[in-house]
């Protein structure tokens, strides 16, 4: 490295072993103004005010839980209700979670699935194929800012009483997460004045039909 890490002078290169102007790491890829970045996002302060204060139902907070040897589920809660769905997904690639969330997205009626609001994880890069299949937006939550989803991370918080941390998710059928998702909707909820989010979920589901 020589004058501030610039590039070294043509001159000096055909002295280097390797004829590199730049040091960088065996990992490094060549960076560009959207290197590491989801393209095309909407960001959550786009998000209707009847969204943000949890007026109506059909806004969906969304996550993955990671487990052991790269396993991961993914959780969603309705923001109204607190209604839980949780979706087995075979990988954390772009491709697989936007597939496996677009088929149980296609379970609910239109009315009762309106919006999802995602963290920046890269399993979200496809998330403009998402909205094209469902007709969902998808907004995104700040850089390290959980806390914009705090449904979905206190759901998270109680699903590790199911799955401990250390957990290999990939062995859970489909069939015992909806068990497991539908202990948690049956709990009642001090903010639901102790009904359950079954309870006040299914009332939105009866209304649309």
């Amino acid at each position: 490295f020589i004058q501030a890490r610039g590039a070294l002078k043509k001159e000096l290169l055909e002295h280097l072993r390797r004829t590199r102007a730049m040091r960088r790491s065996r990992h490094h890829t060549q960076k560009t103004d959207n290197h590491g970045q989801i393209l095309d996002t909407v960001s959550i302060s786009k998000r209707p005010a009847d969204v943000a204060d949890r007026a109506v139902p059909g806004h969906w907070e969304g996550d993955l839980l990671c487990g052991s040897k790269n396993s991961q589920i993914a959780t969603l809660v309705e923001r109204h209700s607190r209604y839980v769905m949780l979706v087995k997904v075979a990988g954390k690639d772009t491709s697989t979670v936007i597939d496996a969330l677009i088929e149980n997205a296609q379970k609910l009626p239109q009315e009762l699935y309106r919006s999802l609001t995602w963290d920046r994880g890269k399993e979200m890069a496809a998330h403009k194929r998402f909205t094209l299949a469902t007709n969902i937006q998808v907004y995104f939550c700040d850089p390290k800012s959980p806390w914009q989803r705090g449904s979905n991370e206190n759901t998270n918080g109680l699903l590790r009483q199911y799955f401990p941390k250390g957990t290999d998710l990939a062995c859970y059928s489909q069939e015992k997460l909806d068990e497991v998702a539908r202990l948690l909707n049956e709990r009642p909820r001090k903010t639901l004045d102790f009904a359950t989010p079954a309870e006040c979920f299914y009332q939105h589901v009866a209304s649309t039909g």
